[in-house]
């Protein structure tokens, strides 16, 4: 099972991730273009994590009972008709609109995929395969900012939409007809825990915690910085595409290693580790104000970002094992949910009152305290 559904999985995760991914450095320019503030910008990103934190725990619940793959196959047909509502949004409230749909098929893709990994990572790999998972979905999301750009570039911002829809509805297609369905899982409760209960876990709590706010850190990031490359330093969105696939595909080279990693060592330990390094090098953002320092200080914020995602991502399929997977998975992807709503929405506000560079500050000060709130329960 392991071999012959990885590949198939990987590549749906990778085909949707790079589709997604080719709007990432678009959308805050996209939503300026219509005179949306720092404030509308916020909404209109936090739209889909608002969303897709409702949906995720009940997807992940429902696939524990029925399987992975009608829904994971449900998440990339919707992806694919909705790169249609981008090109169609001609307004900030059709954006917010788009964003909110988006968010609810995104339940049904991510957090699913990652359940599926975890029901088939043998015990004691589970950093390994998960870190085969995260390099899909850092490769394609890395790949997906460059190919946007230059798309933009030369065939204008609709050619991006309608790629990523291309892509998505691949990937729907590979998953529909080769992906195996899991009648068997590996998880010992599948049905029989109660949210309640997960929620007396220290190591349950101590996960969804930085995954929150990390993820209101990460939000700031993605939202903020194409806006911050192209208005501090000028960069076309061919050169914003290539800083900000640069960031994800440096993650990407490093999710294997990190994986293996984090199978011999201490996971707790390597994830705080992690964290501090990405919070260093996020809130010094705003000090490099030119392309060649942004790529130079993409390089440990990578580091970080990858250990500390490849401990966390271990530590999930562990827990998972005990409650249900899909489960278990869905309450840390709702985090990262949430997250990545709070995140631009605070950061747009931020922006239109204290200015661009208290973002990345704001940003920095969130991961931080999310190390601390996983050192606390997990202690």
């Amino acid at each position: 099972m392991l071999r012959k559904a990885f590949p198939l999985l990987s590549i749906a995760i990778f085909a949707s991730m790079l589709g997604v991914g080719l709007i990432v450095p678009l959308l805050p320019l996209y939503a300026k273009d219509m005179g949306a503030s720092g404030t509308e910008l916020g909404i209109i990103f936090a739209g889909y994590g608002v969303a897709n934190s409702v949906a995720t725990p009940i997807m992940g619940r429902l696939s524990d009972r029925y399987g992975r793959k009608l829904f994971l196959s449900i998440g990339l047909m919707g992806y694919a008709l909705l790169s249609l509502g981008y090109a169609w949004a001609s307004s900030v409230p059709q954006l917010t609109l788009v964003r909110l749909a988006q968010g609810l098929a995104g339940a049904m893709i991510l957090p699913i995929a990652m359940a599926y990994v975890g029901d088939i990572s043998p015990r004691g790999e589970e950093g390994k395969w998960t870190g085969y998972a995260n390099a899909a979905f850092f490769s394609g999301y890395g790949v997906g900012p460059l190919l946007g750009g230059v798309l933009t570039d030369h065939f204008g911002m609709n050619a991006a939409f309608f790629s990523m829809g291309g892509l998505c509805f691949v990937a729907f297609w590979v998953t529909l007809i080769l992906l195996p369905d899991i009648k068997e899982r590996k998880t010992t409760g599948a049905s029989g825990f109660s949210f309640k209960e997960m929620g007396a876990s220290r190591m349950v709590r101590g996960l969804f915690s930085y995954r929150l706010v990390q993820a209101v850190g990460r939000g700031c990031l993605l939202t903020f910085l194409p806006v911050f490359a192209a208005a501090a330093a000028g960069l076309s969105p061919t050169m914003v595409g290539i800083l900000v696939s640069f960031d994800l595909m440096f993650t990407t080279l490093l999710a294997v290693p990190a994986g293996r990693i984090v199978d011999r060592f201490d996971r707790k330990a390597v994830i705080i580790t992690g964290s501090v390094m990405y919070l260093v090098f996020l809130a010094l953002i705003p000090v490099t104000n030119n392309f060649w320092l942004q790529m130079l200080i993409c390089i440990p914020r990578g580091v970080g970002g990858a250990i500390a995602t490849a401990g966390a991502s271990a530590l999930t399929v562990v827990e998972g094992r005990k409650f249900g997977m899909g489960t278990t998975t869905a309450i840390t992807m709702m985090a990262m949910s949430i997250g990545l709503a709070l995140g631009p929405l605070i950061s747009g506000v931020i922006d239109d009152f204290a200015g661009i560079n208290a973002v990345f500050y704001f940003g920095g000060a969130a991961v931080l305290l999310g190390t601390a709130f996983f050192t606390w329960f997990t202690r």
